[in-house]
């Protein structure tokens, strides 16, 4: 076997364990997104509240990477950021078991998201290296695919723990106290990862060496689409609010369907990754491909917001395979229009940007819903439509300065 053939297969296997790690985490925060929502309702928060927890948490989230990103860059301590964000789920999920108003619920969400502020560029950064070797789609939708293995067993969990203890305070509080055992496998699991693969940068080929060039025009303009699709797609929160204020389903059977969502969210990853990578080797960037599934997630929200159960749970279906497809095409794209030098700063960016359109997102969807659902559902409609009218401008781009590179 050649030496490509080693690094290759070393470069799955990482890739690999790195989801078992990303699996247990999002058994523990998808198992408390799922059931968020109603909890919140049951605390006495109004569907502007529920947006406001919603994106706040999503702001701190992904608005504090931009520092984290750069850090990893100026250190290369990826693995002590990636530890240390995911400990936090250790403290913050467990601990929505010991509050009992709504603003406190509040400021431990903030506090999950402050956890995955601090490791996401990292641990993205960490998988960009193996994605080198094996393909950046398929490598991303892997990833993506186990850790909505994880996002199906959470919610599900909850789900039982619901129907055992009613969907009451009490059976939340249970749920969120059990979600502590995924959150310590999956620090477990990342410290085996780091025993195994000190330093993931050897799996990258050599032609994947540092490149000191700048974030060019194609990668600013797949960041003003990135900010629209913040913008149009809807947290499950707020989402799940809805379907329990609109009596289409409550309780228990919440996070069963945010279950399924992920299932297909996951699914959904695999066959955009693998037509992001045949886009590719045609010649091509791949974003045609993240267009077309934001055309079909615009019918999302409108579908959820206006229809009746079938429609509401077609709408769930579309939402997820959007979700999907940003979650492996958009971090693939990233390590694609980014030199390897500046590669957790632009993971930064590309998160700093999601999360502050994200939560005036769903600042403004709360709002709105809360006034006219009709017109909640045209602005994120219309958001995800111009996001994917972005995406085709940036593909052109991209394709313009690879021809101009070759030449030179």
């Amino acid at each position: 076997m050649s030496e490509g053939d080693d690094r290759r297969r070393a470069a799955l296997g990482f890739i690999v364990l790195m989801g078992l790690v990303s699996l247990f985490a999002d058994a523990c925060y998808e198992g408390m997104r799922s059931s968020i929502g109603p909890y919140l309702a049951h605390l006495g928060a109004s569907a502007t509240a529920v947006g406001l927890v919603a994106g706040s948490g999503e702001l701190v989230g992904y608005g504090l990477r931009y520092v984290s990103g750069r850090i990893a860059d100026r250190t290369r301590a990826y693995w002590t950021l990636t530890l240390i964000g995911y400990t936090t789920n250790l403290i913050a999920v467990p601990a929505l078991a010991l509050v009992g108003s709504w603003q406190a619920v509040a400021a431990l969400v903030v506090l999950e998201r402050l956890g995955k502020a601090v490791r996401n560029p990292a641990r993205s950064t960490l998988l960009s290296f193996a994605a080198a070797e094996v393909g950046h789609g398929k490598a991303f939708a892997i990833h993506e695919a186990m850790d909505q293995l994880g996002a199906v067993i959470g919610p599900l969990t909850v789900a039982a723990i619901l129907w055992w203890r009613g969907d009451g305070l009490d059976g939340y509080q249970w749920g969120f106290a059990v979600l502590a055992i995924p959150a310590a496998l999956s620090v477990a699991t990342l410290v085996a990862a780091r025993a195994r693969f000190p330093d993931p940068r050897a799996l990258a080929p050599a032609a994947d060496d540092d490149v000191h060039r700048p974030l060019g025009r194609p990668f600013m303009l797949y960041l003003g689409g990135v900010a629209l699709i913040g913008f149009g797609l809807a947290d499950w929160a707020l989402l799940a609010f809805h379907l329990d204020r609109r009596e289409l389903l409550g309780g228990a059977l919440v996070p069963v369907v945010y279950a399924v969502a992920m299932a297909a969210d996951g699914g959904a990853a695999l066959v955009v990754g693998g037509a992001f990578d045949r886009a590719r080797a045609s010649g091509g960037a791949g974003l045609t491909v993240l267009a077309a599934t934001l055309v079909l997630a615009a019918a999302s929200l409108p579908l959820i917001l206006l229809g009746g159960l079938a429609p509401a749970l077609a709408g769930i279906g579309l939402w997820a395979i959007g979700l999907g497809a940003t979650e492996s095409i958009g971090k693939a794209t990233v390590a694609i229009l980014s030199p390897r030098s500046r590669r957790g700063t632009a993971y930064g960016l590309y998160y700093l940007v999601f999360g502050v359109a994200w939560w005036l997102g769903s600042v403004t969807i709360g709002a709105l819903s809360d006034r006219s659902r009709v017109a909640a559902a045209i602005f994120g409609a219309g958001s995800l439509l111009l996001a994917a009218a972005v995406m085709l401008v940036a593909e052109r781009a991209a394709r313009r300065a690879s021809a101009a590179a070759t030449v030179g």
